[in-house]
């Protein structure tokens, strides 16, 4: 009969074979998916958008110009989820969306902590551990990690 501590230790070594390229394309599809729903829903009904700055995001930030900070709410949500979903400048690419993410919770939704958290938290685990191999950055880096190698071994 096993111990508990031993199913316990089975059971970790279970996990530990997850690979970390499966968790970060569910984390990339993940976020990718939310910001892209709040783009597509401002892009449904512009002139509504420009009037939900105004009167709900920036209301306590007037000095923030609306229509602006609409447009670029709404490019943001496009790019940085394309680049993130295509595993392209991963890391580079949350930091906008980890930043956008941070405004919504101090500044405009503070109630609404627990999705922000876990908005933070696959940002954060995109930006600190990459996004991973089924992606164009891992492509980059073999591609030029191989030139780097057959440079040095020419010089």
């Amino acid at each position: 009969m096993t111990t508990l501590t031993e199913r316990v230790l089975k059971l970790r070594a279970l996990a530990d074979l997850i690979p970390h390229s499966l968790l970060a394309l569910l984390a990339r599809a993940a976020i990718a998916a939310i910001f892209w729903r709040a783009a597509a829903t401002k892009l449904a009904n512009f002139d509504l958008t420009i009037a939900l700055f105004q009167d709900e995001y920036l209301r306590n930030l007037p000095f923030l110009p609306a229509a602006p900070m609409a447009y670029l709410a709404t490019g943001v949500e496009i790019a940085m989820p394309a680049l993130i979903v295509t595993g392209l400048m991963t890391r580079l690419a949350a930091l906008p969306l980890l930043g956008m993410t941070l405004f919504i919770q101090l500044f405009v939704y503070p109630t609404s902590w627990p999705d922000h958290l876990i908005w933070a938290t696959l940002l954060g685990f995109l930006l600190a551990r990459g996004a991973g191999l089924v992606s164009i950055d891992a492509l980059l880096t073999r591609y030029f990690d191989r030139a780097g190698t057959a440079a040095s071994a020419h010089a």
